[in-house]
């Protein structure tokens, strides 16, 4: 209210001037009407000086000292003032984000509504081979790998796309996608080369180990068997000994033939047509009751007769090891039940045992290789510690889930949830 004030008082001072004219003259009318125009001329000038001062910038050197006009002008001064403050901070917080994102291992793309480019760091032109000239292109034109042209235009979020780099084979790629702002996306590449490299090695050195285990492991299995049929008579010690040496022969050999699947689990490409499941389930419990148990114990329910698009022979290793594992760890007067049915749009396999149950604890890792519950039991449950691990790669390999419930000393459920899509 203070900055009116002078104003105020020239306008009242003006209009009072025309009532003591009115007196002394018959001019009243046309001095108000010289009041008019002079204050709206006053308003027109005042009104340019702010626009030249708008246009060129407001200093405080030219701004009015008195009155509303020179509150004004102190407030977009002091506004621009601000401004220009809060842009030079803006500034340098965009060149240090700038330099980190360009000292960024991972390639970083940001896209446009049509997925044209908008900004990209140094790493993008190392591993994509963008270059400066591509801002504003659009990047299907520019990598037209048609994975990764499927990857971009459907834009799944939360999902890892593996491609070779397209200006070098010898870099392996991870793409993730993220939201960016309204209408942008954020693609981020990550170089996992010395990954796959690392996983390559690894799987050369358990194919490798494992055929050159396999041609002793014959020859030494081939003479445990012609010393175990010799007629002469034979020690108990010599006996026992042969047998010890014979299982253990064995379970080296099931080791070895379970890092092999699993390695070619991991690597090879599945092949896969329809199966029936409800056939494959009652296979797998026939040769399951051949484990020399007194009574059966194995109780299949089939509850649907749809079968999957999945390779048979994965499967058959999956159910079998679940199942399997039921009977080795549970008593051998209970019952495993096997129960195939539909919940919505899922296919589910449920294997239940009455058995030792897992502790909270464990339940995360029970898929790892070669780990193991350390409970004490009354009989030793011989396998190879790598059982799960395969159930776990056969799932993934089928966009299908492994869900384990358990409880100590009550039992456990395996549960193989398959998606809608391999219906």
């Amino acid at each position: 209210m203070q900055l009116w004030k002078k104003d105020i008082f020239y306008l009242i001072a003006a209009i009072s001037g025309a009532f003591v004219i009115r007196h002394f003259s018959d001019y009243f009318l046309e001095s108000l009407l010289l009041i008019s125009f002079s204050y709206s001329a006053r308003l027109v000038y005042l009104t340019r000086q702010l626009e030249r001062s708008l246009r060129s910038g407001v200093q405080a050197k030219n701004a009015p000292r008195k009155g509303v006009w020179g509150g004004i002008y102190q407030h977009i001064f002091h506004t621009t003032e601000a401004n220009i403050k809060r842009q030079k901070k803006l500034t340098r917080i965009i060149k240090k984000f700038s330099k980190s994102t360009a000292a960024l291992p991972d390639a970083i793309v940001v896209l446009g509504k049509k997925n044209e480019i908008r900004w990209f760091n140094n790493a993008a032109k190392s591993v994509l081979g963008l270059r400066k000239k591509d801002k504003g292109q659009y990047i299907l034109n520019l990598i037209h790998t048609p994975a990764f042209i499927d990857f971009i235009q459907d834009k799944k979020i939360n999902t890892v796309l593996s491609i070779k780099s397209p200006i070098d084979e010898r870099i392996t790629l991870q793409i993730r996608i993220a939201s960016y702002e309204k209408n942008s996306h954020l693609l981020v590449a990550h170089d996992i080369s010395y990954l796959k490299n690392i996983e390559r090695m690894r799987k050369d050195f358990v194919d490798n180990i494992s055929h050159e285990l396999r041609t002793p492991l014959t020859v030494l299995k081939g003479y445990l068997e012609t010393l175990a049929e010799m007629e002469e008579q034979q020690s108990p010690l010599l006996s026992h000994s042969l047998q010890q040496m014979s299982n253990q022969s064995q379970r080296m050999q099931y080791l070895v033939d379970d890092l092999l699947l699993l390695a070619n689990l991991e690597t090879e490409k599945s092949e896969q047509q329809r199966v029936n499941i409800p056939a494959l389930l009652e296979q797998v419990c026939q040769e399951s009751k051949l484990l020399g148990a007194k009574i059966n114990r194995i109780q299949l329910i089939t509850e649907c007769k749809k079968s999957l698009q999945g390779n048979e022979q994965e499967l058959r290793s999956a159910f079998s090891n679940l199942i399997v594992n039921a009977l080795k760890y549970s008593s051998e007067d209970s019952i495993v039940k096997v129960h195939w049915h539909q919940e919505k749009q899922h296919l589910i396999l449920d294997v239940i045992d009455q058995g030792e149950g897992i502790a909270e604890s464990d339940l995360p890792k029970i898929t790892e290789r070669f780990y193991r519950v350390d409970v004490k039991r009354e009989r030793e449950a011989r396998g190879t510690g790598l059982g799960l691990a395969i159930v776990k790669h056969v799932l993934v390999r089928h966009d299908a889930q492994l869900v384990i419930h358990s409880e100590l000393d009550k039992g456990s459920t395996f549960r193989c949830v398959f998606s809608e899509e391999k219906l």
